[in-house]
């Protein structure tokens, strides 16, 4: 698997604002929000794409699914409501070749034409 970005957060190589961390993920700010609240949430073990699920058990894919609904309530979240995105591959619009969930929140969402 190819270094990336988030690879390079992780090892505190390349600066990120941390909103929640522990044993399983690490959350931080998006650089280039398109909502008041926008975090990425990355699994410390690594996946390059969420198509990768599918070759882990279903506690450690539940177990990181619990962990963005940790992360969004510790954001204050919880009452209004926020969405999670998860991007998977070039045609899906995934950026870097390492699972994320974007949790996105802060006003009411819309969704645009595709």
């Amino acid at each position: 698997m190819e270094d990336t970005i988030f690879d390079k957060i992780l090892r505190g190589e390349i600066p990120s604002e941390k909103v929640y961390e522990d044993e399983v993920v690490y959350a931080f700010k998006d650089i280039n929000p398109v909502a008041p609240v926008h975090v990425l949430v990355i699994p410390k073990s690594k996946l390059e794409k969420f198509s990768d699920f599918e070759d882990l058990s279903s506690l450690e894919v539940g177990n990181f699914i619990k962990k963005v609904s940790i992360v969004a309530k510790e954001l204050g979240l919880k009452e209004d409501g926020y969405r999670v995105v998860f991007n998977n591959g070039r045609d899906g619009g995934q950026e870097v070749n390492y699972l994320h969930a974007h949790i996105l929140g802060g006003k009411k969402l819309s969704f645009s034409r595709l």
